[in-house]
């Protein structure tokens, strides 16, 4: 599982370590014990900082569970499983940290993490293919490793079953706090700070002025494509430039294909996401990540509240906060989300495998959804409303192909029903005939589109009555200094070539702005 390769990167990284690091190994027999146990050896051979040692631990739940110790210390970090996959990075990013690399988190919400007064417990079920799951894992070892109190151990579904059923668990990631759940399905850093601060006020409202920047020339809203763009161009220019994104990258990252990216014949969305973090470096912006815009208030200077609680006063806004997946709105849908109901295929399919589902959704989204779960499940059916598929003919194409995809044309989902937990049912109307009908099913994944992330913006700019910013073809909006671009706007088409152009135009137009203010 570790190559040469591998370790010879292992060796570049670890050359920093300031402290041993030691892996405890829990004792007793387990089927995988001995690929872990080599797994870990072969690691350790990337310095000699690293050691691996067998032992009984009372925190550690299994032979195949191991925690992180520094200087012969606990640092609050196990792992029950085999860290590969997505979650190897999960492992390599604790040893750094445990051992002296910075943690990369915004000052302010370490400090919050610091504040924790309470011992925290956490757990969190992972599966090894699921790219949203080390996101959720690495927050976690970072809160583990700024405060004593807090712990944090990974589970790998896969390997321990058991504790699946037990917990009911259909989606990943799943978070526990003490034994209850804590936050599950598609959650990211900025979600779990503010789930912290619910359950440990402790850690609440930064002095606004503690850490206050001075006032900047430019704020951007958002760290997808769009934003990024923005934020370089508007650097290139020699201004102030802060972006604040409660996740940097947006929903590319979650984008596991990318072939439309003109000059770059095809990558994923985690390699454009790297890439797009490498770029912004070069330049001197501020990034407030993992915090939100909660309160925006107009006038030649204009402050923008965070969720910390930190105020940061600006000369203009560009507004690039993309969009989310879009929900049913039927009975039975937030009710099972976890537990049945699903927005992407990548991270919860392997939970259905050998099971029926169903995807909601015949576009091009849809259809994807579709056949990457084909490989996996016994049956996909494809829900449409509309009388005919909007996607792409090439992925229908390939649909129809597949013995084990259905697609259903003209229905309307009515219900999402469960049974003891856990979804069993889909009901629907035959648009055609108005006959109301059921399938059984044991997963359903939304697939129905975005809507654009523009909460923030009620009564501060105009609005579509579907949430998009009206803009024009500058991206100005209906405010001066407040410009727009991206999926949150009106503009069609959303695609990430699209979005970045629209991110250097509004980047353009914002500093055209400020000349006129000097």
């Amino acid at each position: 599982m570790i190559t040469q390769d591998i370790i010879n990167a292992l060796t570049q990284y670890t050359q920093n370590m300031n402290a041993p690091l030691q892996f405890v190994l829990q004792k007793g027999e387990h089927s995988k014990r001995a690929e872990l146990l080599d797994f870990l050896n072969k690691f350790a051979t990337a310095s000699d900082l690293i050691s691996v040692k067998e032992a009984e631990r009372p925190e550690l739940r299994s032979p195949i569970s191991f925690t992180l110790l520094v200087n012969n210390e606990p640092t609050g970090v196990i792992f029950s499983g085999i860290p590969s996959g997505h979650e190897f990075n999960s492992l390599v990013l604790a040893v750094l940290h445990a051992t002296g690399t910075e943690i990369k988190l915004d000052k302010t919400i370490q400090d919050m993490v610091k504040r924790v007064t309470q011992p925290l417990n956490f757990t969190v079920y992972v599966s090894l293919s699921c790219h949203n799951c080390p996101d959720v894992v690495q927050a976690l070892n970072q809160f583990a490793l700024l405060n004593p109190l807090i712990t944090t151990e990974m589970i790998d579904g896969g390997l321990f079953p058991k504790l699946i059923e037990e917990n009911n668990i259909q989606g990943v990631p799943s978070v526990y706090l003490d034994g209850e759940i804590f936050a599950n399905g598609k959650i990211d850093t900025a979600q779990l700070v503010e789930k912290l601060m619910a359950v440990a006020p402790e850690t609440k409202k930064v002095d606004p002025l503690a850490a206050q920047l001075p006032v900047q020339d430019v704020t951007v809203l958002g760290g997808g494509p769009a934003g990024v763009s923005a934020a370089i161009y508007a650097a290139r220019k020699g201004l102030k430039v802060t972006v604040i994104a409660d996740r940097f990258g947006g929903q590319v990252k979650d984008t596991m294909g990318i072939e439309n990216l003109i000059s770059v014949s095809s990558t994923t969305g985690p390699e454009l996401t790297g890439a797009m973090m490498t770029h912004l470096n070069d330049y001197e912006v501020t990034l407030k990540e993992h915090l939100r815009v909660e309160k925006i208030e107009q006038g030649d200077i204009k402050s923008l509240t965070l969720s910390s609680g930190e105020v940061i006063k600006s000369k203009s806004i560009i507004v690039a906060t993309g969009a989310k997946w879009r929900e049913l709105g039927v009975p039975g849908e937030k009710e099972n989300i976890g537990n049945g109901v699903a927005y992407c295929p990548h991270c919860d399919g392997p939970f259905y495998k050998g099971k029926d589902v169903a995807v909601i959704g015949g576009g091009n989204s849809g259809v994807e959804a579709a056949l990457d779960l084909a490989g996996i499940v016994k049956s996909v059916t494809v829900y449409e409303f509309a009388p005919d598929l909007k996607a792409d003919q090439v992925l229908i194409d390939q649909a129809t192909k597949r013995d084990n995809i259905s697609i259903v044309k003209n229905a309307a989902t009515k219900q999402i029903i469960a049974t003891d937990g856990k979804v069993s049912a889909i009901e629907f109307e035959d648009r055609a005939t108005g006959e109301i009908k059921q399938q059984a099913l044991e997963g359903i994944f939304v697939q129905i589109g975005l809507v654009p992330n523009s909460q923030i913006l009620k009564d501060v700019v105009e609005l579509t009555p579907w949430g998009e910013v009206v803009i024009n073809e500058k991206g100005e909006t209906s405010a001066p200094g407040i410009f727009a671009c991206g999926d949150v706007t009106t503009v069609p088409y959303k695609q990430i070539i699209i979005a970045m152009g629209e991110g250097s135009k509004a980047s353009l137009a914002a500093f055209d702005y400020l000349l006129k203010l000097d």
